[in-house]
């Protein structure tokens, strides 16, 4: 089964992935990110687009990629990756769910004042690349392919895992961590994901 955690750039995607992979007992974080950042730095510079998503490399090395994993582990595959072109959403997600892949799709959603102020504080300023994308992002999550809308605005990050959970019927762990516990491990993820781009 796959959890695919879609949103603008700032939605809170990856926090949310490790967050729930730490309260599965089995479970992987698969990033498709690291495809694209792979090919920028190997290929040959007259190669390499703004956006690796638009290289059909990209979309066929995940796909496998993703199938592979899927079809041999037994555990949730939790993937944070924001794609708001339905055509690589159908080169990917919808040809995984042709293949008989279980995949709940959400949409991390928020206002761009949000969005805006959460890239903020990960240093992600009106200039940089991820956070003049968010208004593609809001306007194309407005395509209704984009399914499981969760606003994220009024909700603390627990709230939106447990929609999750619920509406995907996981189980989860015990917890027994504190709150000091929760937060040093969040800022962990989020200084080590962290992009200025």
């Amino acid at each position: 089964m796959i959890i695919w955690l879609n949103g603008a750039f700032g939605s809170g995607k990856t926090t949310t992935a490790f967050e729930l992979h730490h309260m599965l007992k089995d479970s992987f974080v698969y990033d498709p990110e690291k495809i694209g950042y792979f090919l920028m730095r190997y290929e040959p510079r007259e190669f390499r687009s703004e956006n690796f998503q638009d290289k059909p490399l990209w979309q066929k090395f995940n796909y496998e990629m993703i199938k592979n994993i899927a079809l041999n582990f037994k555990g949730t595959i939790i993937i944070p990756m924001t794609i708001i072109n339905e055509d690589y959403y159908h080169e990917i997600i919808s040809k995984l769910r042709n293949d008989g892949i279980r995949i709940d799709h959400y949409v991390l959603a928020a206002s761009e004042d949000t969005l805006k102020k959460r890239g903020r504080s990960r240093l992600c300023f009106k200039n940089s690349w991820s956070v003049k994308q968010i208004p593609f992002c809001v306007t194309a999550f407005q395509n209704p392919i984009f399914e499981n809308h969760i606003n994220t605005d009024l909700l603390t990050l627990y709230e939106v895992i447990d929609i999750i959970v619920k509406k995907s019927n996981l189980d989860l762990l015990p917890d027994k961590t504190n709150n000091l516990q929760k937060w040093v491990r969040r800022k962990k993820t989020q200084l080590k994901h962290i992009k200025k781009l």
